[in-house]
C-alpha cells in the first residue's frame, strides 16, 4: 500500500494520463500520431529532478512536465514533448490520475476485508454453539454463543465491503474539461476515449477538479471499516480482562506483557487497533470539509488530501491485517465461558421465568414483581436465584418443577442459531 501512495507511482499514473491523452487526441487528429507514439516510447521522468524543478517554480504539474521534456530532449525527441499535456489543465492529470491510484488502493482495502471475513466466518463456525453470556451494558444478560458474536463482527464487515465498493465505483472517474469544465479546448468525445484508455468513467460534469463528495464517501467507508475493527478489538480487551478470561489476543513465545510485572498478558495489539481506528475516523472531517471550495476550484482540499487519501488507506490496510492475526490466532476458553455463565446463579434466566408465568396465568406485572424480588435478593446477598424460585409457593402455584427447569433452560434460548447462520452466511 505504501508502494502505491509513493511519488514513484504517482507520477508514474499522471505520465499515463499523458499518454493516453496523447494517444487519444492522435486517434481525433489534434495531435500528429507520430508525436503521440514518441510519448509512449520515450516519455519518462526522475523523480528526484521532479522535486529539484518544484523548489524553484512551486508548482508540481509543471516540474513534471518539464522534467519529462528533458527526458524527451535527451532522447531527441524534443518536438515530440510539444504535444505533452496537450489541451489538459493541471487537474485533469492531477485528478484523473488520482482516481488511478486510488483504484490501486480500494484493490488492495478490497483483499484485506475478504481476507478478514474468510477468518471471521470460519471462526464463527467454529464455535457456533458455544455458550457465552451475553452483556448488555456490561451486564450479564441472556445467553448467545460466542459464534453468533464472531456472525455479527462478520455481517457488519460485510456492509462495509458493499460501501467500499460502491465508494470505489463512483471515485473511477476521470475529468479532462479543462480550467473551468466546459471542454474549452477539447471535446467530451476526446474526454471519453481518454477515460475509456484508463478505465475509468468520464465524470458526467466537473468544474476544474472532480466533486469532492466522492472522496469523502471512500474515507467514511474506510472509517467505517476502521470503526467495526476497532468494535472486534475492543470485545477481545473486555474478554481478555482477568475477571472476564473468555478470549485473549495471540501471546506468543519470548513475549513480554511489562518491565515491571512478569505475569502480564496484555491486548496490546487489540489496543493498537483501537487507537489507530480513530486517526482514520478523524480524517473523515477534512474529507467532508475539503467537498465546499471556492467557485470552480481553489487548493484547500490539496494540501489535507496528500495526508488523509494515503493514510487512512495505508491505516485501514494495516489495521485489516493485524485484526486478521487477532481473530485468526484468538484464544478462546469455553469452560470460563461456561463457568461466567453460571456464575449468578440463574439470574439470567429472569426474562423467560417471567415469560412463563405470565403464560400460565399470573399477571404480568405481578409475575415482574415476584421476580424481580428474587433477583434483587440474588444480587444483594450473591444468593442463589434459581433454588430462590424452587422454593416460592407463590410461583410454584403456577409453574411445575418441571416447567420451573425448563426456564431455566440454556437451549432453550439458542434453538435458532442455526437459523441465524443461514441469514448471516447464506451467500
Amino acid at each position: 500500500m505504501g508502494r502505491i501512495f509513493s511519488d514513484e507511482n504517482r507520477f508514474a499514473q499522471w505520465l499515463e494520463v499523458e499518454l493516453a491523452a496523447g494517444e487519444a487526441l492522435a486517434d481525433t487528429g489534434e495531435v500528429p500520431v507520430d508525436a503521440a507514439r514518441a510519448l509512449r516510447r520515450h516519455a519518462a521522468f526522475d523523480v528526484a529532478r521532479i522535486h529539484e524543478i518544484e523548489r524553484e517554480t512551486k508548482h508540481d504539474v509543471i516540474a513534471f512536465t518539464t522534467a519529462v521534456a528533458e527526458k524527451m530532449a535527451a532522447a531527441g525527441q524534443a518536438d515530440a514533448s510539444r504535444w505533452l499535456h496537450y489541451g489538459l489543465t493541471s487537474n485533469d492529470v492531477v485528478d484523473t490520475a488520482q482516481a488511478l491510484v486510488l483504484k490501486q488502493a480500494s484493490v488492495l482495502v478490497r483483499k484485506g476485508v475478504e481476507t478478514l471475513l474468510e477468518t471471521l466466518q470460519r471462526r464463527a463456525i467454529e464455535f457456533k454453539h458455544t455458550p457465552q453470556i451475553g452483556r448488555t451494558h456490561g451486564i450479564h444478560a441472556e445467553p448467545i454463543t460466542f459464534g453468533l458474536k464472531l456472525a455479527l463482527f462478520y455481517d457488519e464487515l460485510k456492509r462495509s465491503l458493499a460501501r467500499l465498493d460502491a465508494a470505489s465505483e463512483d471515485l473511477r472517474v476521470g475529468k479532462i474539461s479543462g480550467a473551468v469544465g466546459v471542454f474549452g479546448h477539447i471535446g467530451p468525445e476526446a474526454e471519453e476515449k481518454i477515460c475509456a484508455r484508463l478505465g475509468l468513467k468520464p465524470a458526467d460534469i466537473a468544474s476544474q477538479v472532480i466533486a469532492r463528495d466522492r472522496h469523502a464517501a471512500w474515507i467514511s467507508a474506510l472509517a467505517l471499516i476502521a470503526a467495526t475493527l476497532e468494535k472486534i478489538a475492543l470485545e477481545v480487551r473486555h474478554l481478555q480482562r482477568t475477571e472476564v478470561r473468555e478470549a485473549e489476543e495471540p501471546f506468543t513465545a519470548g513475549q513480554k506483557g511489562s518491565s515491571a510485572m512478569p505475569h502480564k498478558r496484555n491486548p496490546v495489539t487489540s489496543e493498537q487497533i483501537c487507537g489507530l481506528a480513530r486517526v482514520v475516523r478523524g480524517n473523515l472531517t477534512p474529507a467532508i470539509e475539503n467537498i465546499a471550495l471556492w467557485h470552480e476550484r481553489d487548493i484547500s482540499h490539496s494540501s489535507a488530501e496528500r495526508v488523509i487519501l494515503a493514510d487512512s488507506a495505508i491505516l485501514v490496510d494495516y489495521l485489516l491485517a493485524k485484526t486478521n492475526w487477532l481473530v485468526d490466532g484468538m484464544r478462546v476458553y469455553p469452560d470460563r465461558m461456561q463457568s461466567n455463565l453460571e456464575s449468578t446463579r440463574g439470574l439470567i434466566f429472569s426474562g423467560q421465568l417471567l415469560l412463563d408465568l405470565a403464560a400460565a396465568g399470573m399477571l404480568r406485572e405481578q409475575a415482574y414483581k415476584v421476580v424481580q424480588a428474587h433477583a434483587m435478593r440474588t444480587w444483594e446477598a450473591d444468593g442463589d436465584f434459581r433454588s430462590a424460585v424452587e422454593s416460592d409457593k407463590e410461583i410454584l402455584s403456577y409453574l411445575s418443577p418441571g416447567k420451573i427447569h425448563k426456564a431455566f433452560s440454556v437451549d432453550r434460548y439458542l434453538l435458532h442459531v442455526d437459523r441465524i447462520f443461514a441469514r448471516v452466511f447464506s451467500q
